[in-house]
Order: structure tokens, then C-alpha cells, then sequence
């Protein structure tokens, strides 16, 4: 059984205006990576899919793999292609929920934004997710 001491947050970097489905997801990543690196994806309706068994481990967060799980929500890009936060009220809801079930699951991991890990250079997930969530 994977040891996991991470939960990251991620976002696709789409824009807000254009829709990127699991199916975009899934098909990006087989053709980047051979499988799909995220083990959760939150489209902007709020749907949950688990897109990688937890016990496999993801392509997401360079020499953090290992003991990480990733999630990921659709968005993160304003109309313009700028970083922004642009997770939905059900994209919230649902994201505030599956962190909960995954800190019950894993009550050792620390949840943090890709952004927080040392050495990268990206603003995903486009919000404060470690100050976010540090109370769960």
C-alpha cells in the first residue's frame, strides 16, 4: 500500500470559457504521459471522476509522485488566458468534500497547491489552496 503524505491541487490552466471535459483530460494525458496523471478531476459542474487508482502512482508533481495523490480542477484561466481562480461554487463544494474524504483516507497528508512545492514556477492552482484547506 502507497505511503501518501500529499494531496496537491491542481488546475487544467483552460480557460474559463472553454470547456475541457474528463475526456479532453484523459486524452491529453495518455498522449503526454501513456496514462493519466491526476487521480481526481472536478469538472465546472461539480462532477467528481477518479481518473487514476490512488494506489498508482500519478504524473503531476515532479519528485512528489510517489507519495501524492492529485487532484485537479477544470479552469484556472480567465476568458484572456490569465491565472485566476475560476473554480464554480459546485466545483468548490465538491472540492472542499473529496479533500475531506482524502485527509479521512490519508490524515497524515498535507494538502498544498502546486504552486507551493519548492522549485515550481506556475500559479496552478490559481488560488491559496495550502491556507485554503488548512484546517482539514
Amino acid at each position: 500500500m502507497r505511503r501518501i503524505d500529499l494531496i496537491v491541487v491542481h488546475c487544467s490552466a483552460t480557460r474559463c470559457n472553454q470547456s475541457f471535459p474528463v475526456t479532453a483530460l484523459i486524452r491529453c494525458h495518455a498522449d503526454r504521459f501513456g496514462f493519466t496523471g491526476y487521480h481526481y478531476y472536478i469538472t465546472r459542474d461539480g462532477t467528481v471522476t477518479q481518473t487514476r487508482h490512488e494506489q498508482l502512482i500519478g504524473a503531476h508533481a515532479r519528485g512528489y509522485n510517489s507519495h501524492s495523490l492529485g487532484v485537479c480542477y477544470e479552469g484556472g484561466l480567465d476568458k484572456e488566458g490569465q491565472p485566476a481562480d475560476t473554480r464554480t461554487r459546485n466545483q468548490k463544494r465538491s472540492l472542499l468534500s473529496l479533500l475531506k474524504k482524502l485527509k479521512r483516507a490519508h490524515p497524515e497528508a498535507r494538502i498544498l497547491g502546486h504552486r507551493d512545492l519548492p522549485g515550481v514556477h506556475k500559479a496552478c492552482p490559481c488560488f491559496d489552496a495550502q491556507n485554503e484547506y488548512q484546517d482539514l
